[in-house]
């Protein structure tokens, strides 16, 4: 276990962002050891089809050390950045610690696209940004719309539990290996253990969908100090449409049922109609009768709206 100092005048400066990067760098370390159980098959063997003709995100992401250069994922300086937003930061990274981070993730000299990162930074990191970009159009851009319905929705339910009942219980139930026991982060870790030092810096909390089992902590970005983990109902993204219980079948319908079921996690009326194969006008038609209801609630996304169970859906989905 690592405990991180994080004391209780920490909770003052923390902050909550959605990271398009820390979502990208997540989904590379998901398959970087083959592909993750929990992620949908379709989309990695798709994804890893596109990581094959990207050797420079390959070998940044991918070396035998396991490490992740901390310049590719800067703290967001506000809560919804664009790929673009930070791009522009990676891009304006000093050149001497792009070449020292990435060579850092290789035993020895690493392959020419590792070592052109050392002979020609400027070069390297300009073919880096383009592969990330297609990387994003290929693997991440088809989903972002739920990527960032689910982050939102979990920074909407940590902020309430934050004011209905304490800041500190913003951390309960955070991640399965995260605890905070008032004056350290508790990082329970099966292969690691040490104590970090206190940092001066804020600490901003990201909700990754690909983090999945997983919670990292990001301690060297000149950017601030971050965790990475996933949010709640992360997994009905990658899975097929959870099956409704019988009972709530019997109470609302199969169809309803299923849609209710459906909306742990944040999906538009579109979403809701390709997953649970319905013509749109049969979703909207249930997705109305269920919010009438008190069951579901809408938010907006940027132009999009998206539906998901309030309290009183997530009691009937559950029991």
């Amino acid at each position: 276990m690592i405990a991180w100092e994080f004391g209780a005048a920490d909770l003052a400066g923390l902050r909550f962002a959605h990271s398009p990067m820390a979502e990208l760098v997540a989904s590379v370390l998901a398959l970087r050891g083959g592909p993750a159980g929990w992620l949908r098959p379709d989309w990695s063997v798709r994804t890893a089809a596109t990581m094959r003709a990207l050797p420079a995100l390959r070998a940044v992401l991918c070396g035998p050390r396991g490490h992740a250069p901390d310049f590719l994922t800067p703290v967001p300086a506000v809560a919804r950045p664009s790929l673009d937003d930070e791009l522009a930061v990676i891009a304006a990274t000093p050149l001497d610690q792009v070449a020292e981070q990435v060579t850092a993730g290789w035993a020895g000299e690493g392959p020419p696209v590792v070592r052109r990162f050392a002979e020609a930074p400027a070069v390297a990191l300009t073919g880096l940004l383009g592969e990330i970009r297609e990387y994003h159009a290929a693997a991440i851009a088809p989903v972002w719309s739920r990527l960032r319905a689910t982050a939102e929705a979990e920074i909407a339910t940590r902020v309430r539990v934050a004011a209905e009942r304490s800041p500190r219980a913003i951390f309960d139930g955070l991640h399965p290996r995260l605890d905070w026991d008032g004056s350290a982060l508790l990082l329970k870790y099966p292969d690691k253990s040490g104590e970090w030092s206190a940092d001066t810096r804020e600490m901003t909390l990201l909700p990754t969908a690909f983090a999945g089992p997983h919670v990292y902590a990001m301690t060297g970005a000149t950017t601030g100090r971050s965790l990475w983990y996933a949010p709640t109902g992360y997994g009905n993204l990658w899975s097929p449409p959870p099956q409704p219980s019988a009972a709530l079948s019997a109470l609302l319908g199969p169809t309803r049922a299923a849609v209710l079921t459906l909306l742990a996690t944040p999906a538009t009326t579109g979403e809701v109609a390709t997953l649970l194969g319905l013509a749109p006008a049969t979703a909207s038609h249930h997705l109305t009768t269920l919010r009438d209801a008190g069951l579901i609630t809408p938010h907006r996304t940027g132009r999009r709206l998206h539906y998901q169970h309030t309290h009183l859906g997530h009691q009937l989905t559950e029991g």
